[in-house]
């Protein structure tokens, strides 16, 4: 609920970055270098719990700070603001009335990302590293949780996304990002009756010697 409300506070102040700055991003970096931050010491923590040498921990902690992190930020980020800005925005009323566009080279795309994937730090970084042994585990109990980890994670990530465009006045249909919250409803229950196991696959990837 903190997280929700930060958030929200969050976009509610784009707009007076808008009215003060003509721009709807923040232009601090600060928040970003602590999610870096964070995510680096997280990482570093299932290295030590998980990892077998410091060699192991460095490429571990640059590949979930690159891939997990920065490339995903870029991707989503980037198709997000082509979605916006090619479909999403409302007709401007007059051939007077300035274009509004979602930015991207000032970052708003990727501001609305980082504030979306936070709470997914939190549940799959954080939370899930102190019921890791659990989650890893076999049996129907460990797929049951895991999936539901990640489950909450996406469709939170999916909700922040949402509430990052729809603060926008000049977006329309903005619930079309509330829809991977149904794939990822509909899905769920497939993979747990399958008996994929989420977090036995994701720390196989960077620790299989040891699962």
């Amino acid at each position: 609920m903190h997280v929700e409300l930060g958030n929200c506070c969050s976009y509610q102040h784009t707009k007076y970055h808008k009215q003060t700055k003509n721009q709807w991003a923040r232009d601090d970096p600060a928040f970003v270098v602590i999610c870096s931050f964070l995510l680096a010491v997280a990482t570093l923590a299932y290295c030590a719990a998980y990892g077998h040498s410091a060699a192991h921990a460095v490429y571990v902690t640059f590949s979930v700070l690159f891939f997990h992190f920065l490339l995903a930020a870029i991707l989503l980020a980037t198709i997000c603001w082509f979605l916006t800005n090619s479909y999403l925005r409302e007709e401007a009323p007059s051939s007077y009335a300035v274009e509004q566009r979602v930015e991207w080279q000032v970052l708003y795309a990727f501001d609305v990302h980082c504030n979306s994937f936070f709470p997914v730090f939190v549940l799959l970084y954080v939370i899930h590293y102190f019921v890791s042994p659990l989650l890893i585990a076999h049996g129907f109990i460990p797929v049951l949780l895991s999936n539901l980890f990640f489950m909450v994670a996406a469709s939170y990530y999916h909700y922040l996304n949402f509430l990052g465009y729809d603060v926008l006045p000049f977006l329309e249909r903005t619930t079309f990002f509330l829809y991977p919250i149904g794939i990822v409803i509909v899905l769920s229950p497939i993979l747990i009756l399958s008996g994929f196991n989420p977090s036995r696959y994701f720390m196989n990837v960077y620790f299989s010697h040891h699962l």
